[in-house]
């Protein structure tokens, strides 16, 4: 039998999933360093995909206690963007449906910048339903980040269609005509929260840096509004934007 290249195992190997696939062990007997180097790969892979599944299923607690008791559209609903000196607060609520799989699916913040573009695109594709609202920063100076939040998030609830019967809501209390569930870091342990977290911050993220091409002193494409040392000495230098928070420290030091 033709002893298979390196390359050749690898190609292969990128289709075996089980450890007692007969080509895994066929090369387990292999001693050079390359084939043995690529088992050791694929064990660790394999190891992280469980984990991974382990953890899925662990955060998806709440949305299985939910249909237990008898709820058929369960919204996970998020915010990001409480913090910046510029741009809006975004909120998104997500239907997911039962059998709904993302193996690594977390909180936006614990993932990176490609993993969450990636993860949205699959949640806006296989969302039952999803629901995006901003609160702007005129609003947000009249009302305080707090409200706007609340707004934000009620907004995007009843935008929602097909309309939920629960709600599991990352750390806020609303006060909306729907059974709801507040959880605390709900985005790490819940599956449509952080669901929501993912497509809220996609979304305000691509905002800022929309805003970034309008207004490139700022330094939005990266720091997102946040107050960064570069944004605030571009604000000590430039002054503000209408997309400013003028309620916010240290930009209402410059009006």
């Amino acid at each position: 039998m033709k002893l298979l290249t390196i390359t050749e195992i690898e190609r292969q190997l990128e289709n075996v999933v089980q450890e007692n696939d007969p080509f895994l062990l066929g090369i387990l007997h292999d001693e050079r360093k390359g084939v043995q180097q690529l088992v050791h790969k694929w064990k660790k892979k394999l190891a992280e995909n469980q984990r991974l599944k382990e953890k899925f299923v662990e955060m998806s607690s709440y949305e299985l206690k939910g249909h237990n008791r008898g709820y058929e559209l369960i919204a996970g609903v998020d915010e990001v963007g409480r913090g910046p000196l510029a741009g809006p607060v975004v909120a998104a609520a997500v239907i997911l449906p039962k059998d709904f799989f993302l193996a690594g699916i977390d909180d936006s913040k614990k993932l990176s910048e490609k993993k969450r573009l990636e993860f949205d695109e699959i949640i806006r594709k296989e969302a039952i339903a999803y629901s995006i609202s901003m609160i702007h920063a005129k609003e947000i100076d009249e009302m305080n980040i707090y409200e706007a939040t609340k707004k934000a998030m009620n907004a995007a609830i009843v935008s929602l269609e097909p309309k939920p019967d629960l709600l599991l809501i990352d750390a806020m209390k609303l006060d909306i005509p729907f059974p709801s569930e507040s959880i605390i870091k709900g985005d790490a342990k819940s599956i449509s929260i952080a669901a929501a977290s993912i497509v809220a911050k996609v979304t305000r993220d691509h905002l800022m840096k929309e805003l970034s091409q309008t207004y490139p002193v700022y330094g939005f494409q990266q720091n997102m509004g946040y107050g960064t040392k570069e944004h605030i000495e571009a604000i000590h230098k430039h002054g503000i934007t209408s997309y400013h928070r003028k309620s916010f420290a240290p930009v209402k030091d410059f009006i």
